[in-house]
Parts: structure tokens; C-alpha cells; sequence
């Protein structure tokens, strides 16, 4: 049976399916997953040649695109279950042939994919590329019943989302961990901005974005059509103001290490005090309440859920503060990738 998957990913709602599917499907294998995402070769471009000359900071980030962030989030979706897990990111033309260097390079027995992906020169991944994959490779190669031209129901849609905005949050708090663990140790204070950048993150995006949405549009309305939910749900939205606290007590002690780096075990336990918390927070949420919510709502509940949580211009923060979260996301995983 196979032992070590191949997961190749370009950060489309689809691959967000993918990566559930993956998961799902190691778990039962009890395999490994590497997780795969390819970067466009910018340097080979005309655009980005003078882009490169003119703009080298805003060349720097375009070239490193998305794909620190991409994997970040599969790593985390993995990590819920303790599957054995790391990711990949390459840079060339041909993503098909990226996938199979890198399953040979990681001794990977199958690779699983998505049969179709994004449209136009954002396929990097997904589509024409699993054809190819399909056509050169000498691994048994598995594709996932997940169709980008097939609309799936505003439940899924809903859960889709809500699951890729907690993999986000689940990815900086791995971060934020990874730093308590180096304050403990031995090696100098590592980088207290970039750390300070992981907790506006954490600050900011989910009590403006993503704490609202679950309180005013899911939570509302599993509580309405299933009393016996109550009681859990009150206990999420007190600790979604319990994460509140915590986070300013990481930032007070972070203004403490910036003063004086004997702080810094201070720092870390506070660290770890959240990152506790919201690892429980997160598990209680994805594992009680997105498997009921199916059971107590009904299309018209999901199609408003999922109107909220794909930027609908009803819901109290708009489009373009959705869209400042994900670039400071995948700027903060670029950054971790150093």
C-alpha cells in the first residue's frame, strides 16, 4: 500500500478541497504527504527582467509568491491529524516536470491530484499540468474527484473557506511556536519584529475578519435551528474574547523583551499559553461544529454563510480588507521560509 503521497497544490478554491481530500486519505493509509507548490518563473520574463532592475524589493516579493503561503496552510491542515508532513516550493516553466523531480527526490510512491485547476497563465499546478503529470510519470498517480467546472453546494463552499481561514491562523501560530521554542533557547533573540508581525496577524485577522463571520452568520444560525448547540457555542465566542487577552499579554511582554531579553521566557510561556488555547479552539470547531452545522442548517443558511465568507459586500468589513489579510499571510510565510 502506498506509504508517501505527492500532493502538488497552486492555492486555488479547488486545492483547498485537495488538501482535505489528501488528508483524509492519508489518514486512512496511514502515510506521509509531501506537499508541492510551484512558483512561476519570473525572472524568465520580459516584465519581470525590468522589474528585477527597476523595483528589486517589489521583484523580491513577486518572485516569491505565493507558494510559502500555500504550503504553510497544507502543513497545518496536515499537522491537526499528526500526519507525518513537508512541503516543496520550486521555480520553473514546466510545473509537470517540477512534480516529478520533486516525487522522486522524496522517494514519494504516489502522487495524488486535483484533475483540473485554474484557467490561463495562473494554472501553475493544476489542469493541463495533471495531464502531463499523467503522460511522463513512471509513479502510480491517483486524481481526486474534486472539479474545478462542477459547483458544489454553498455548504461545502462555506466549509471550504472556513477551513482555509483557520489552516491560515493554524500556520502562524506554528510560527509563533517556532519562536517561543528559540526564546528558550540557547541562540539569540530571534527577530521580535517579524514575531511582532505574527501577532498583529493574529490581532487583527480574526477578530476583524473571521471571529465576526463565524459569531454573525454560522454560529447564529446553528444556535437558531439546534438548541442543544447553545451552550458550546457561548464557549467559543468566550474564548474568541479569551484569545483577545492572551494576544495582549504577548504583546506586552513582547514590549518587556525589547527592553530587556531576560523577558524573553515570559514571552514564550505566554506564547504557548495561546497557542494552546487556540490549538483547542480550532480542533473543537472543526470537529464539532463543521461536522453538525450539515445536519441543523439548510440551503438558504449556507448560501448566506457562504456569501459572508466570500467577501459579500453586505457583511460589515468589505473585499479589500479580506484581500490586505491574505497578502500580509503570504508576505509574513514568505518571511518564515527565510
Amino acid at each position: 500500500m502506498y506509504t508517501h503521497l505527492l500532493v502538488p497544490l497552486d492555492g486555488s478554491a479547488l486545492s483547498i478541497g485537495l488538501v482535505t481530500q489528501a488528508v483524509d486519505f492519508a489518514r486512512s493509509l496511514n502515510a506521509r504527504i509531501t506537499f508541492f507548490s510551484a512558483r512561476e518563473d519570473l525572472g524568465a520574463s520580459g516584465d519581470g527582467a525590468l522589474l528585477r532592475s527597476l523595483e528589486p524589493q517589489d521583484y523580491a516579493e513577486a518572485a516569491a509568491g505565493s507558494a510559502s503561503a500555500i504550503l504553510a496552510k497544507a502543513v497545518a491542515a496536515a499537522g491537526a491529524f499528526g500526519i507525518p508532513c513537508e512541503a516543496v516550493a520550486r521555480t520553473g516553466p514546466r510545473p509537470y516536470e517540477l512534480i516529478l523531480d520533486v516525487a522522486a527526490e522524496q522517494g514519494c510512491d504516489l502522487i495524488f491530484m486535483a484533475s483540473h485547476g485554474r484557467k490561463g497563465l495562473k494554472a501553475l499546478v493544476l489542469g493541463s499540468q495533471t495531464h502531463k503529470v499523467l503522460a511522463h510519470s513512471t509513479l502510480p498517480v491517483l486524481v481526486a474527484s474534486v472539479e474545478s467546472n462542477v459547483a458544489g453546494s454553498a455548504a461545502e463552499a462555506a466549509i471550504g473557506i472556513i477551513k482555509d481561514e483557520h489552516r491560515a491562523i493554524a500556520a502562524v501560530i506554528r510560527g509563533l511556536r517556532q519562536l517561543a521554542a528559540e526564546l528558550r533557547s540557547t541562540a539569540p533573540t530571534p527577530d521580535l519584529d517579524f514575531l511582532a508581525g505574527l501577532v498583529h496577524y493574529l490581532k487583527t485577522f480574526p477578530e476583524v475578519l473571521h471571529h465576526p463571520k463565524e459569531e454573525q452568520f454560522l454560529f447564529a444560525r446553528l444556535a437558531a435551528r439546534n438548541a442543544e448547540s447553545s451552550d458550546l457555542i457561548a464557549r467559543l465566542e468566550a474564548e474568541h474574547r479569551e484569545g483577545g487577552a492572551q494576544i495582549q499579554a504577548i504583546e506586552t511582554h513582547l514590549a518587556a523583551t525589547r527592553r530587556d531579553p531576560n523577558g524573553r521566557g515570559a514571552l514564550a510561556d505566554a506564547i504557548d499559553t495561546f497557542a494552546e488555547a487556540q490549538w483547542r479552539h480550532l480542533s473543537t470547531e472543526e470537529k464539532l461544529i463543521l461536522p453538525a452545522a450539515p445536519q441543523h442548517l439548510d440551503d438558504a443558511d449556507w448560501q448566506g454563510i457562504a456569501d459572508a465568507f466570500r467577501q459579500n459586500a453586505g457583511v460589515r468589513v468589505g473585499g479589500e480588507q479580506d484581500e490586505a489579510f491574505k497578502r500580509l499571510f503570504v508576505k509574513l510565510m514568505n518571511s518564515a521560509a527565510l
